[in-house]
């Protein structure tokens, strides 16, 4: 009998369930989806993420009894490990919340025995999940970075681990500061509400709206500069504009491939990973075109070159990411199998 290994990514609305045997491979490349129901409290989510599990085991033929590891991959912040912090997708009552030891107990209620569950954030373990795609079996470091809403990061090292940091905070790269002297662009105020200019209000969708004010100024009779949608509506449109071969939808890409490539650029100078993952929606092969990824991924490492060491030129490898919306669960799947290992 085989044993798997479960990866439970809890999302505000929705949790998505997968699994991998203990050779890595995945179970099946079908998410099995439940409801976070996170509006009717702790006890109705963790109620969702054993479902999903359970749904997960029925339509592949799996029992509880080859279930050896559980991973959870849930958005931060932390007061400490497994006890979550304000976050603003859930409501303020689950600050403090010990989820993973309710989780912990659930699973081991529902399969009759003790079972081990690992916990991270969810932007890490999918920066695992994609790390395993593309070293394959060699030893080697990965960063991945996927834009997004918001600017997901992680750093995997050559085990197969992410980078947690000391109050598991670490790799919250979205959030340094972008260098101003490059470019000629004003200070964009970031979600997390600093006005400094992160690096993910440059390179994510939240910033798009700030792109095109600026961007207005160049190009004062475009026609989203005299339309009434929404900032949100506008931004929403400029992917496919830019596919469409839109100058000023073009330009704002470009700007967040170059900004994407001097963050990968002092990333590596810092971590020194030879292979680099770029994610989320821009990479989406359903969403966009080749010759929009080939175009970002280029202007990307163009941007990251000059600051690099010599040997960095040479051996750092750029890849879009491949997993999607599997990453998370995957990933975490996957470090519950690295850390029985371990």
């Amino acid at each position: 009998m085989k044993k798997i290994y479960i990866g439970t990514d809890s999302g505000a609305t929705t949790s998505k369930t997968c699994g991998i045997y203990e050779d890595g491979t995945p179970v099946s490349l079908k998410l099995a989806q439940s409801s976070t129901n996170s509006q009717l409290g702790t006890q109705a989510v963790i109620d969702g993420w054993v479902a999903g599990v359970e749904k997960f085991l029925s339509e592949n033929g799996l029992t509880w009894e080859q279930v050896a590891g559980v991973g959870l991959a849930i958005p931060g912040p932390y007061e400490s490990y497994g006890i979550l912090g304000r976050t603003a997708n859930l409501p303020a009552s689950f600050s403090g919340w010990r989820f993973r030891d309710e989780y912990a107990a659930a699973l081991s209620k529902k399969a009759g025995r003790q079972i081990s569950l690992v916990v991270g954030n969810d932007g890490n373990y999918g920066g695992v999940g994609e790390a395993a795609r593309v070293r394959g079996d060699k030893k080697a470091s990965v960063i991945m970075l996927a834009p997004g809403s918001g600017l997901g990061a992680a750093y995997i090292d050559a085990n197969g681990l992410p980078l947690d940091g000391d109050t598991l905070c670490g790799m919250e790269a979205g959030h340094m500061p972008i260098p101003m002297q490059l470019f000629d662009l004003p200070k964009f105020t970031c979600g997390c509400g600093r006005g400094w200019g992160c690096v993910e209000a440059y390179t994510a969708i939240s910033g798009l709206p700030q792109y095109l004010d600026f961007m207005f100024k160049k190009y004062p009779d475009h026609e989203l500069a005299r339309s009434a949608q929404t900032p949100k509506e506008k931004a929403f449109s400029l992917r496919s504009r830019a596919q469409d071969g839109d100058p000023l939808a073009l330009e704002i890409f470009d700007y967040q491939a170059k900004i994407m490539g001097v963050h990968v650029a002092n990333l590596s100078l810092a971590l020194d990973a030879e292979l680099v993952v770029i994610g989320g929606g821009l990479m989406d092969p359903e969403s966009t075109t080749e010759a929009f990824r080939k175009r970002y991924l280029e202007i990307l490492r163009a941007a990251a070159n000059p600051w690099l060491f010599p040997v960095q030129r040479e051996r750092l490898q750029v890849f879009p990411a491949t997993l999607g919306e599997l990453s998370q669960a995957i990933g975490a799947a996957l470090v519950a199998l690295y850390t029985e290992r371990s």
